[in-house]
């Protein structure tokens, strides 16, 4: 799948504002009230509702008012923005539910995974139609749940979704519920199935296959789909049989509608792009005097590239010596740690064993291992060193504009980003000019950050690589 497109300001005109502060520890135990509000929301999807169809009436081909509005069903979704969602599949002891919402606008997709059947999916999932990002939760009750409407921080990682896996066309079903023009279906292709009670109204059942054309199409059916529509042409439910993961029901919420939050490896909230004022500007121009005169930073990083590859990492930086030392570890591999060394433009990387029990390092050692050092791979993880060491030098040329404000330790910060072909890097800066955070946008569609506290750094001194 492509890389998510940059950031694009949202259709409701939604602003940016204060998010409370996230809770952390295990979120089942620790989030009482919001576990109270989504057991309520959960039910709000099910009660009143009668699903089953009024057979009183013989099946027939639709009038075409139903053609129209069947066709309009996925316009509705596209315009009203964003809904509720509690996707079950499976049965008995192999039922997998996911509880959450979808944007349809951004797109995104915030979910719980839960259910008997979850297995090592079990968690919290947000994804785009580029990127998907897990934060695994194996101890989690298997009793679904609507995930906190405000994410927690740390954990999550990008994670492999195989084509022949059953979240990969979840997520594409629940993406392809919106577009942005009609798609009736063929005039003999769908059938009025009969009438049914929602708690929003009576329901129209039709059965008609899923649109299989255009951006977003949902994945291949092994038959028709039901759908359930309202007289404004909103959907309240549809069952279908997706090709690989068997039958599937999704049951939307159309009043559970609240704003996501991005999680920081896809971005972070949206904010209200504007250009810079003068003073933000000449703040921006005069972070390079500012670097050299910090001299170095304390520095802890999280680098989501691949499946295999979620990297965490402390260390230091070094702006007057132009240099950097951080040990990092793969959430998904905390027994092996990795050194990585930045000096002269050049980076090398020596592997050490780490602590098993123990997914984020300490600091790397000192003084560094003397061999074994060779050239780091090129990607997302020393492109994000490197900027932030040529900043020291002059800020990477292109359009600059403040994305949105932030509070990072009690601070408060300006995200700014300079956008160049081909790469985009944002500077959460406080009043005084310093960069609290540095962000890239990775080849892979997620946000490396490397986050820096000023003070003394130990003399990184230089390392031959050399295998």
């Amino acid at each position: 799948m492509p890389a998510p497109p940059a950031h694009r300001p949202l259709p409701d005109g939604t602003q940016t504002g204060q998010f409370p502060r996230v809770v952390t520890g295990r979120r089942r135990t620790v989030l009482g009230a919001l576990a109270a509000v989504a057991t309520t929301s959960a039910a709000a999807l099910v009660v009143g509702l009668s699903w089953a169809p009024d057979r009183s009436e013989p099946h027939r081909a639709l009038t075409a008012e139903e053609r129209t509005r069947l066709a309009a069903v996925r316009v509705t979704n596209y315009r009203d923005l964003r809904a509720g969602v509690h996707v079950t599949t499976g049965t008995g002891a192999g039922r997998t539910e996911l509880i959450g919402w979808v944007d349809w606008s951004r797109p995104l997709v915030y979910l719980d995974i839960g259910g008997p059947g979850a297995g090592a999916e079990r968690g919290l999932l947000q994804a785009t139609p580029g990127v998907a990002l897990l934060r695994p939760d194996p101890a989690a009750v298997p009793t679904p749940a609507s995930p906190p409407l405000v994410p927690p921080t740390g954990g999550w990682r990008r994670a492999a979704l195989p084509a022949d896996g059953r979240l990969t066309p979840l997520l594409d079903l629940l993406f392809g519920l919106a577009a942005d023009r009609p798609d009736p279906p063929a005039p003999d292709a769908a059938r009025w199935t009969g009438r049914a009670d929602a708690a929003a109204g009576p329901v129209d059942v039709l059965d008609a296959p899923l649109p299989t054309a255009g951006p977003g199409a949902p994945p291949g059916t092994a038959g028709p789909a039901r759908w359930w529509v309202d007289r404004d042409a909103r959907l309240h439910r549809l069952e279908v049989r997706l090709a690989g993961v068997g039958p599937v029901a999704v049951q939307v919420n159309r009043t559970d509608r609240p704003t996501l939050r991005p999680v920081e490896a896809l971005g972070g909230r949206p904010g209200t792009p504007r250009a810079l004022t003068p003073t933000e500007r000449r703040r921006l121009e005069a972070l390079p005097a500012r670097l050299r005169a910090a001299a170095g930073a304390r520095a802890t990083l999280a680098a989501p590239l691949a499946p295999a590859r979620n990297l965490t990492g402390t260390g230091w930086i070094s702006w007057s010596r132009r240099s950097a030392y951080l040990a990092l570890t793969d959430l998904d591999a905390p027994g092996r740690q990795t050194l990585l060394r930045h000096d002269g433009g050049r980076a090398t990387q020596v592997q050490v064993p780490g602590p098993v029990e123990v997914a984020t390092p300490g600091e790397p050692p000192l003084p560094a291992p003397a061999r074994g050092w060779a050239p780091a791979p090129s990607d997302g993880l020393t492109a994000l060193v490197d900027t932030a060491l040529r900043t020291a030098v002059a800020v990477p040329a292109g359009s600059a504009q403040r994305i949105r404000g932030e509070r990072l330790g009690g601070t408060a910060l300006d995200v700014v980003e300079v956008a160049a072909p081909g790469a985009a890097v944002r500077y959460w800066l406080d009043r005084a000019g310093f960069p609290h955070r540095l962000e890239l946008r990775t080849s892979a569609g997620t946000w490396a950050q490397l986050d820096l506290v000023p003070g003394p750094v130990p003399r990184l001194a230089g390392a031959t690589a050399r295998r």
